[in-house]
């Protein structure tokens, strides 16, 4: 989310809009042009860091607010002209980062905190226009807020197309194979994300067994010692590499031979849309983004949360070059719809029309 942010920022500056941003943290290059004003507070743990922001960020905006506002969901008290809804928390699922009751506790807690300011905040922004980034998060918002489902409209997050692209990071990839010592005939399946429960790691991790002609690449942060578990007692612990938090993530892409994520829910998921655009057949399971962007056996496998299911998919592509070279060119153009210049130039036609309604208004 932070990095779509960024680019919006960017890309309005250089159409030629004054930006000023709000935020606690705001990475942008020194050069961009764009206006930072620092909200001071803590990071985390959310349940002290949300309230925080919520009043220092509105006392914020009420000082240094011009011209059309854009928040980024209920994070701010004063009235927007448009809120970007990167997801919506009535529907979404809260699954525990780890399975003690202290977790679970702390998950029940925030998700309560969450729907409950969603709703106040959104009711209270009865004119707003509400940018929701996929077509499902729309459909989400329009059955729980259907009192502005004329206001709702759909504006795709971008990727980066030029910098995920295939063959930009050969040499890299390579290096990072020998690294982890991945045999030349070994396949290589890509699982990206945090939320290991809510992505569906366990799924991949248990179709190696089924799948003996694949290695597994997982990045991102977890409570990695229940999986690595997991993958021995399934006999696949060799074949289970973790490689945590990447900064050049293009790497992992120009490895991989396939992706999975067999999610159970999303709003976008801009890491199906990188591995898309890297070249890379999908296998995902058919949640918000994904289901426009992947057509079953086109571009890549819409998969179900099972191992079994998942493992069938992978021996598929492991039996036919052909099939994955295929099913990734496929990927790779139908992600090139979803660019950042696209993005932003909605955004910008979005905002001409607001800025028209406001000056006819006044």
């Amino acid at each position: 989310m932070e990095r779509q942010l960024a680019e919006l920022a960017i890309g309005l500056r250089r159409l030629g809009h004054e930006v000023t941003v709000i935020a606690r943290t705001c990475a942008l290059p020194a050069d961009a042009g764009v206006v930072f004003h620092r909200v001071r507070g803590p990071g985390r743990p959310f349940l002290i860091a949300y309230p925080w922001f919520l009043i220092a960020g509105s006392i914020a905006v009420r000082r240094w607010r011009r011209g059309i506002v854009q928040a980024t969901g209920a994070v701010v008290v004063n009235r927007a002209d448009a809120i970007a809804v990167h997801c919506c928390h009535q529907v979404y699922p809260v699954v525990a980062s780890r399975p003690t009751r202290l977790f679970r506790w702390y998950g029940a807690v925030v998700g309560v905190l969450k729907r409950v300011s969603e709703r106040l905040s959104f009711r209270a922004n009865s004119s707003a226009t509400f940018v929701c980034v996929s077509n499902g998060v729309a459909a989400d918002m329009r059955a729980h807020y259907p009192a502005a489902a004329s206001r709702i409209v759909t504006i795709h997050n971008g990727v980066d197309t030029a910098a995920f692209a295939p063959g930009v990071r050969a040499r890299e990839a390579g290096a990072l194979r020998a690294r982890l010592g991945i045999a030349d005939d070994r396949l290589v399946a890509l699982f990206i994300g945090g939320d290991w429960g809510h992505k569906g790691l366990r799924w991949v991790i248990e179709s190696l067994a089924q799948a003996p002609a694949w290695d597994l690449l997982v990045v991102g942060r977890g409570h990695a010692q229940p999986y690595r578990e997991l993958a021995d007692a399934a006999g696949v612990g060799a074949s289970v590499h973790w490689l945590g938090v990447m900064h050049d993530i293009q790497t992992a892409f120009e490895l991989a031979d396939a992706f999975v994520l067999p999610s159970i829910y999303e709003t976008f998921s801009l890491a199906t849309f990188e591995a898309a655009a890297s070249g890379l057949p999908i296998l995902a399971t058919p949640v918000n983004g994904v289901r426009e962007l992947i057509e079953d056996g086109e571009n890549g496998f819409l998969i179900d949360t099972d191992s079994t299911v998942i493992a069938e998919r992978l021996r598929t592509l492991a039996d036919d070059s052909e099939l994955r070279r295929r099913l990734g060119q496929a990927a790779r153009a139908s992600a090139l719809r979803f660019s950042w210049q696209e993005m932003v130039a909605r955004h910008h036609e979005l905002y001409e029309r607001l800025a028209a309604a406001t000056s006819t208004r006044a």
